[in-house]
Formats: structure tokens, sequence, C-alpha cells
């Protein structure tokens, strides 16, 4: 009898544990989301805004280890190649991320593949004829890049000695000029508030034409994967006299970061999208003022965790300040400001992140010579 009881025993533990492996092997399956990200030119390494995507991705796939992630660099930036790669692999995936304006036409792509969720960055989905769309499979996030922008104009206002500083972007996607019009009101908010005459230089031969065609002046690289043409922009403002460079351009930017390094001291620049003092380092100096953020990995990380709760919901938001969406690094170590100039952008972050100041976007309905203080 007793061992027949024990038997019994052995006989419930092992469907026990069969049962917990089953279900364990049943969680993990639940978690194991195929991913892709389909990026610019400059890839999931050019240290900015790509890689921010990507390092969404894999903190997703830290607490997911039985979910992949696939890059799939398009090599060109055109609108149209940039759908037809993401098309080309949608039947391989269970999520698309796609990383950049360029891939705004994967409306019908999204809508003809249900079984696919998208997220899609820096854009909301557009359809065949050009119209703004919302779907429940396409989680499309833009991010008020005007306030980081601006957050890096004061920065550069209130720090140099020159009087003279630029932004420097890559393509004149809303995003960029966003960049571009916000650093523009930061720069004039410094001058009317604290009395100074900061000028933002612009090469004529670099201005930005935007996705209407409307002509917005900046300095524009053409390309996001262009560091050699990069170099000789910032090299050319650094001539002009401007001693503090904000640097929107992905890759294109690393080529002004190496203008900056050669300057012998005469110029620092501002990263962007992440937080770049690493890829300042020159020696045992480094060209970093500080960085602006646009946080998009945490944003990324949120809408996979929402697809394996089951709780993913398709929509078009605008992520701002009040959702830590934006913001400046003032981290010990990792910036080069005086406490002066943190205080100021302190005070901003609160007016900015409460409504009271709204710096100039791309299509806001005004630009940063309408900009009041």
């Amino acid at each position: 009898m007793k061992k027949v009881y024990a038997l019994v025993l052995v006989f419930l533990c092992v469907v026990s544990l069969a049962f917990a492996s089953g279900s364990q092997e049943s969680s993990d399956a639940a978690d194991a989301l195929r991913i892709a990200i389909v990026s610019s030119p400059s890839g999931v390494d050019d240290g900015s805004f790509n890689e921010d995507n990507y390092n969404g991705i894999l903190a997703f796939i830290e607490n997911h280890p039985a979910s992949t992630v696939t890059p799939v660099r398009e090599p060109t930036g055109d609108t149209t190649a940039a759908v037809k790669a993401a098309a080309d692999i949608v039947a391989d995936y269970d999520v698309e991320v796609c990383s950049g304006f360029q891939f705004a036409g994967i409306g019908d792509l999204a809508a003809e593949n249900p079984a696919t969720n998208f997220i899609l960055v820096d854009s909301y989905p557009t359809d065949s004829t050009g119209a703004t769309v919302e779907l429940d499979n396409v989680y499309a996030m833009q991010f008020a890049e005007q306030e980081s922008g601006f957050f890096a104009g004061i920065a550069a206002a209130l720090e140099t000695e020159t009087g003279k500083v630029a932004v420097v972007n890559g393509v004149a996607f809303p995003s960029n000029v966003n960049y571009q019009y916000g650093f523009e009101c930061g720069v004039k908010y410094v001058n009317e508030k604290f009395g100074k005459n900061v000028e933002c230089v612009e090469l004529a031969s670099r201005a930005g034409t935007d996705v209407t065609g409307v002509n917005v002046g900046g300095n524009y690289i053409g390309s996001f994967a262009d560091p050699s043409t990069g170099r000789i922009v910032g090299q050319q403002l650094i001539e002009a006299g401007c001693d503090i460079i904000f640097v929107a351009a992905g890759d294109s930017g690393n080529g002004v970061f190496t203008a900056a390094k050669e300057s012998n001291g005469k110029c620092m620049v501002i990263g962007c999208d992440v937080d770049q003092w690493a890829d300042g380092e020159n020696g045992d100096s480094n060209i970093i003022l500080t960085s602006v953020l646009k946080n998009m990995a945490i944003n990324v990380e949120r809408a996979l965790e929402s697809i394996v709760e089951g709780t993913f919901q398709g929509g078009n938001v605008l992520l701002q300040a009040d959702t830590d969406s934006t913001g400046f690094v003032k981290t010990e170590g990792h910036h080069q400001m005086a406490q002066e100039t943190i205080s100021v952008l302190d005070e901003a972050y609160e007016l900015v992140k409460n409504g009271t100041i709204v710096p100039a976007s791309n299509f806001g309905g005004f630009t940063p010579d309408e900009f009041t203080v």
C-alpha cells in the first residue's frame, strides 16, 4: 500500500512538473515576438535617433528573452523605398518598428496586414492619397522636438562667447524643422529675456526646404548618412565664428562633431535625441556642452510591452515634456554648463511643461520670428 501511495505521489509530481513546464513554454511563446526595426540609412548604431529606438527594443527583449529583433537598414532615405522595405518583410514579423518620417506612407500596408503591429516613430501613417489615417494596428508617435530644440537654444545662447551659434540638421523633415525652429526660439528667448544679441548663423547654400516646399532656412546637410559633408558644414560654421553648434543630423552629425574636435577648443556641440557625452570625447577633453533628449526608447519599449500584455492600442500620439518625452541632460559629468544656465533651463522646462511657453514648430501656425517671450 505504501508503494502504491508513493507511486501516486511520483505520478502527481511528474504531472505537476509537466504542467508547469507547459505553462512556462506557453508563457514564453506568448512573449516571443518577432520584431524588425526598419531604419534610415544611418542604421541602428548611429549613436542617436535610430540607436535609441533600437535600445527600446533591446530593453524589451531583456525582459522577454524569447523575443528576437532583426535590424533592416533602408539605404536611400527615399519615402517610396522606405515603404517598400517595410512591405518586403511584413509577412515575416509580428511587429515592425519603423524609425523615421520617411515611413509615414505605411498606412495602406498596415491596413492590408492587420495581424502585424506597427510602431511608427516620428510620423503619423498616411494612405495612398497622402491623408493621415489612424489604425488599430499602428501606434504612431510624434515628439515635440521644438521643446528640446528650445532648451538647446537657451543653453547655446547663454554659454556662447562669440555671440554666434548655429543648428545643423539632416533633412528638412518635420522633426528636424521642429528642432531648428525650437532652437531659434530658445536663442530669441535669451536675447529678449536677458538683453543679449546672440546670432543664429545660417549658410545660404544650406537652407532647407520642408515637405511642403517652403524654404525654412537653417543649415541642412541633405542626408542623415553623410559625415563628410557634415564635417565641411561644421568647418564653415566655425569659420563664420560659431562657438556652439546644435547637431540634429544622425550620422551626418558625426562629421560636425569631427569639425568641432579639430577646432582646437574653438567650438562645442549640443547633442541630440540621446545623451551623446561619450561621442564628444576628444582626448582628455570633451566637446559636448549638453545634449537634448527625445526619449524614444522608453516609449518603444512601452508599446512592445502592451502587445504581450494584450493592451496594445493603435493611435496617433504627440509626446511632450509632460510625459518626460523631451528634455535636456544636466547629469553631473555629462555636461559643461554653468549652474546659472541650468537654473534658467529648469525654469524654462516647467514653463514649457505647463504650456506657458510654446516654441514654434514646422506646422504649429507660427514661425520663430513670430515667437513671443
